[in-house]
């Protein structure tokens, strides 16, 4: 929930998921703690063994029920543009598949250069540093470890399940309330940079 909220999405593709296959998923509960693999929620509900089963369905549903039920995070495009304003490229390195995370950033007409899916953690480090990423945005302390195996500063919103005190207690370089103080975080980050 960093550009896209996506929490209304996944709560649908839960409920529809919950019909089908006749286990009680509580989807308020699973999206106040968005962040991990999909596979990872899964298990908190079912036996190991229907987890991939589980897990192929539910995305299965989510192009038609998830995408469409997301919007935009506050600040979101203004954040992009204060990237491409200064030269920058804007790549989404994310836990959410890749063909899903296209999905929603097409739906949402976010302008991104890249789209890397399926990573969660330090896994999103090798990802970062092909890119060359100087900061990596995230709103899970799984974001921290990324942006650090990415050389990247790690510069978080507390739009996800944690607080500001949280993400600055779990050694984020920067706590933000929201996305929409990204735009000016940046630009006083990037003039103390190019000063150095």
């Amino acid at each position: 929930m960093t550009l896209a909220d996506t929490r209304s999405g996944i709560a649908a593709v839960y409920d529809e998921l919950a019909v089908r296959l006749g286990v009680p998923f509580d989807s308020a509960a699973i999206v106040r703690r968005l962040g991990p693999p999909l596979e990872a929620e899964l298990a908190n509900w079912l036996p190991a063994e229907e987890v991939p089963s589980a897990a192929d369905l539910y995305r299965q549903i989510y192009p038609e029920m998830g995408v469409p039920a997301h919007t935009t995070m506050a600040g979101a495009h203004e954040a992009i543009d204060a990237v491409r304003q200064a030269g920058g490229r804007v790549v989404v390195v994310t836990g959410k598949n890749t063909r899903d995370a296209v999905g929603t950033v097409t739906a949402l007409g976010l302008d991104v250069d890249e789209v890397v899916g399926s990573l969660f953690g330090s896994a999103k480090g090798s990802a970062l540093a092909r890119f060359g990423a100087a900061a990596y945005v995230g709103d899970h302390v799984a974001d921290i470890e990324a942006a650090r195996a990415g050389g990247a500063v790690s510069v978080t919103v507390a739009t996800g399940p944690y607080t500001v005190g949280e993400l600055h207690d779990h050694g984020a370089d920067v706590a933000l309330g929201d996305l929409t103080e990204f735009a000016a975080w940046f630009t006083t980050w990037r003039e103390l940079h190019e000063a150095r």
